[in-house]
């Protein structure tokens, strides 16, 4: 708790209303006092409202702010506090001090802050404490002043709380030489015998403060005299038709001085004609700045004779009024405030539901009525208010912008109007909305406004909060605001920024907490004079569209970005959920569709030409003619009648050669394998005729036992030789077994064997054939390897179904 937060609180003896008053009167000034020594309050120790009986002993030695308030010690020690050297604030309001010896300070030669109100004290015995600033020794069981002498050493001291039951004329005369800023009186417990008078002189301060019992009807019977003063302030005045011209003799006495400017009553009960007189009393004083806070008026509301004479008065704000009549005369209670000739009037947080309009020109340049119940009836065609610069409507009734408008029409001095947290509603107006064309600064905020508001606006206004309504977007037939440079939509449901086309001097923009998904960066290029955005707080949608957006925000100095980059965060799609814009990534390609298009057709132009390379290089189209020719074959097979089927091998081999080798095969192959009774099947002899030639070659493959190629040069040219390695190989698979005999006959260079014969060029690779030797000593190995290749002979069956 900060030191000065004491007096917020009170103890069961007081009223609360008393403490609470204190603590708003003294509030301004003890944040002046600590300010000096705020910063180096680093270590603060709260025990406040703990019920001790006694000080603490394991306070940190280090501690410079130390707040007792509101337990039960009856006394402080000097050992309490000896050790913290370092002290600088020490708070003991609300406690059952009885006797305080400053003697206990002597060791704290840094405290400047020391708070013991609201105790039972009723001595002190002082020695120099030359540091302290402030001291408050008010609402205690002090008999009289406790100043002594020794309070002249006080040098700094600028706050003074003092309470007393009477007065003696001298009593502060051991501090006037000081140069203090606020005085506090506590007259609560002050009494004096009736009929006696007594005088207090109040040498040098600037704020006076005095505190009366807040249950007790004005009374005073003391002559207070006040060299300087610029502040007065009063708390707790009850006041009937018998005591009200205490308070007036009172005040008279302490506004002859022409330095007091400033005039404040605190917590304040009377009847209206008791107040009225007030007014008509101070009206020709010095006093400046009237202020009234929390004004109860009971018993009756009459009309009463106020004639505003001239006045020194700027002036006059009362706040929170209670009104105990039920039954009066309204213009009896508006008519004192609408004739009043001055040029500053605040009537706020009151029950009043009307305000009259001046009958003369009147001399108001600034009304503020926030927080009463006035309708859109108020001020309706008056034209007395033309010297009116700012007008404050905050928390009425008012619905109708079109009458708020209208209401404005013969203000033409306005510039400043402020109707925020009402029910206004701007239905789509079809006509010309009137505005004083005067205004500059339009508080809209906080109603029920909808886009329709944009066709219905000052047209020369430059400042215009609009946030906390319902607009969903900007229409694009609005009202031209080009002279608008500030423009609040905030916490509205606004999807885009707006563009300056209609706000051509824009150049402060506030849209955070909308609907704003993905604004579009050429917010950036038609805004060329702004200066400040604020955009945080929207669920930005990171996709491709948000790219331009966040690459303009990087280029725009940063502060001229509010809030960047913490308040700027992905919120879709899930994947990327708060994460900062600043570190939103997504590719180039992914967002460019012409790029993509342009990246997609050349891929498949490279794949298509790859894939026509691969055919081309690997004769795919002959495979594919072949396969169709082997699945043609095939499918006639699988209609063959059963019994067919079901016939065995006829050949040993069968062998496939060019045509250049045909004297190799029947001069040399077909005798060596013959003669062992290996029965041999040759195109030229056994292929059937009527049947295609791949018939012929597949039923052969069938109906051999193993299939021979003769390997040459030649044989690699022969596109039929060709054929038939293909359907073997591909029988060799359909079987599962090993059916291929190789015998080159010749060398067979790798290079020069086509792309298609891929399956040559592996056989030939892995070494897989039989060659022929040049060498006749060698050739007979060659016969007795190729035999053994049919060392189990297939069982065959001839043309006569004869086995062999």
């Amino acid at each position: 708790m900060a030191p000065w937060d004491s007096h917020f609180n009170v103890s069961q003896s007081r009223d609360p209303i008393m403490g609470s008053f204190h603590f708003v009167c003294i509030l301004a000034i003890t944040v002046r006092s600590m300010a000096k020594f705020s910063d180096e309050l680093g270590s603060t120790v709260d025990y406040s409202n703990r019920n001790l009986t006694n000080v603490p002993k394991d306070l940190p030695p280090r501690t410079k702010t130390l707040n007792l308030s509101q337990n039960s010690i009856p006394e402080l020690r000097m050992t309490d506090i000896s050790f913290l050297s370092e002290l600088r604030a020490l708070i003991l309001s609300h406690n059952r001090i009885r006797r305080l010896d400053f003697g206990v300070f002597k060791f704290n030669r840094y405290l400047e802050y020391l708070d013991v109100s609201h105790n039972q004290m009723r001595s002190v015995s002082c020695c120099p404490l030359v540091s302290l600033r402030h001291l408050d020794l008010s609402f205690n069981d002090f008999d009289v002043l406790p100043v002594s002498k020794d309070f002249g050493n006080l040098t700094h001291l600028s706050f003074l709380g003092l309470s007393a039951a009477r007065f003696r004329q001298l009593d502060l005369l051991p501090v006037a030489h000081l140069h203090l800023n606020y005085i506090l009186l506590d007259l609560v417990g002050y009494r004096v015998k009736e009929g006696e008078t007594e005088s207090l002189q109040v040498l040098n301060t600037n704020v006076l403060h005095l505190f009366f019992h807040p249950n007790s009807l004005f009374s005073v019977q003391v002559n207070i005299s006040v060299n300087t003063l610029g502040c007065l302030q009063l708390s707790n005045i009850k006041l009937n038709d018998e005591n009200c011209q205490q308070l007036i003799t009172l005040l008279l006495e302490l506004t002859r001085g022409p330095a007091l400017l400033n005039l404040t009553l605190h917590h304040v009960e009377t009847n209206w004609k008791c107040l009225v007189t007030l007014f008509r009393s101070l009206w020709p004083q010095a006093v400046e700045y009237l202020n009234i806070y929390n004004l109860t008026i009971v018993e009756s509301i009459n009309t009463e004779n106020f004639t505003h004479s001239e006045t020194a008065l700027k002036g006059l704000k009362i706040e929170h009024v209670t009104i105990q009549v039920f039954i009066f005369s309204k213009e009896a209670l508006y008519s004192v405030f609408a004739k009043m000739n001055i040029g500053r009037l605040t009537i706020s947080d009151t029950p009043f539901i009307h305000m009259l309009c001046p009958q003369l020109p009147s001399s108001f340049v600034f009304l503020n009525f926030t927080q009463n119940v006035f309708t859109d009836s108020v001020f309706q065609g008056c034209s007395t208010l033309q010297r009116l610069e700012t007008l404050i409507l905050q928390r009425n009734g008012l619905k109708n912008l079109l009458k708020v408008g209208l209401m404005t029409k013969y203000m033409f001095s306005l510039e400043t109007l402020d109707v925020s947290l009402n029910s206004l509603d701007s239905h789509a107006y079809e006509g010309t909305c009137t505005w004083a064309e005067s205004i500059l600064v339009l508080n809209l905020s906080s109603n029920v406004l909808t886009d329709s508001v944009f066709r219905c606006l000052p047209p020369k206004v430059k400042v215009l909060d609009l946030h906390n309504n319902r607009i969903t977007s900007i229409p694009h037939k609005i009202t031209k605001l080009e002279a608008l440079q500030e423009l609040n939509v905030a916490a509205n449901s606004l999807t885009d920024l707006p563009g300056c086309e209609a706000f051509s001097s824009l150049s402060v923009l506030v849209i955070d907490h909308n609907s704003v998904s993905h604004p579009s960066a050429e917010f950036f290029q038609s805004c060329q004079n702004i200066r400040s955005i604020r955009a945080g707080n929207n669920p930005f949608q990171c996709t491709c569209e948000l790219r331009e957006f966040v690459k303009s925000l990087g280029q725009i100095p940063s502060a001229v970005v509010e809030g960047w980059p913490g308040s700027y965060t992905c919120d879709y799609p899930e994947s990327t959920k708060g994460t900062p814009l600043q570190d939103f990534r997504v590719s180039p390609l992914s967002c460019d569709t012409v790029l993509l298009t342009v990246t997609v057709g050349a891929s498949v132009l490279v794949l298509a030409a790859t894939v026509a390379f691969l055919c081309l290089y690997f004769d795919l189209p002959w495979y594919l003619r072949m396969l169709c020719q082997w699945t043609q074959t095939r499918r006639r097979a699988r209609n063959t009648p059963l019994e067919e089927l079901q016939r065995d091998l006829r050949f040993h081999a069968f062998v496939s050669y060019s045509e250049h080798d045909s004297a190799w095969v029947k001069n040399e192959l077909l005798p060596n394998l013959e003669k062992d009774d290996i029965r041999v099947c040759l195109h030229e002899r056994n292929f059937v005729p009527g049947k295609s030639i791949v018939e012929n070659i597949i039923h052969s493959i069938e109906k051999s036992y193993k299939s021979v190629f003769v390997l040459s040069p030649h044989f690699i040219q022969s596109e039929w030789c060709h054929y038939e390695l293909y359907f073997a190989h591909h029988s060799l698979f359909h079987k599962g077994s090993d059916n291929l005999i190789l015998i080159l006959l010749e060398p067979i260079q790798q290079d020069t064997i086509p792309s298609r014969y891929h399956k040559l060029r592996a056989l030939m690779a892995q070494r897989t054939y039989l060659e022929w030797p040049v060498e006749k000593s060698k050739r007979g190995l060659f016969w007795a390897n190729l035999r053994a290749s049919f060392i189990t002979k297939a069982v065959l069956v001839d043309e006569d179904n004869v086995k062999t």
